[in-house]
């Protein structure tokens, strides 16, 4: 809540992208390719955390847009269109870094396997449901961003941090 100073952009990342990619990973356990045994939990945590930071890149650069005076609609197109690098990075690195996981053999493969599968169906199928889906639901859920709200919460910080005699 202090990143955003409000409580409906939390709720548009954890709407917009979070439980997508847990379904879009969740959907390699039920085909059988994997179970869901420790390892794929802490594929999930991780999951978790990586989806949300992409939502959250995308989020923030839209409501700075806002603040200097872009339309919602607009804010939400241009952050996504300016934070899709970083988000395939993101993607990239991660899939590239857990794919030898996904194709290990040998005694604990399985283990390996699990967390890999995870990780490498989860980001894809997340970001593209980050980068399709989350601009939707910031546009029906997210809070509107005046350019003269950006100075209030900046007199609000600094007169929280003088101290009085």
């Amino acid at each position: 809540m202090v990143l955003f100073n409000s409580l409906r952009d939390p709720l548009v990342v954890l709407l917009g992208c979070v439980p997508l990619a847990l379904s879009g990973a969740l959907m390699f356990t039920f085909l059988g390719w994997t179970t869901i045994n420790i390892y794929s939990q802490i594929g999930f945590i991780t999951l978790v955390g990586l989806v949300a930071k992409n939502g959250i890149l995308i989020v923030e650069f839209a409501n700075h847009l806002q603040q200097q005076g872009m339309s919602k609609l607009e804010a939400i197109a241009h952050g996504a269109s300016v934070r899709l690098r970083p988000v395939l990075m993101t993607t990239g690195a991660t899939v590239v870094g857990h794919f030898p996981l996904v194709l290990v053999t040998g005694a604990g493969a399985e283990a390996r396997n699990s967390i890999g599968i995870i990780l490498v169906a989860g980001m894809l199928i997340g970001t593209l449901f980050t980068l399709f889906i989350l601009p939707s639901v910031y546009l029906v859920l997210a809070s509107e961003h005046t350019p003269d709200e950006t100075d209030e919460l900046v007199e609000s910080d600094i007169s929280r941090q003088i101290p009085t005699p």
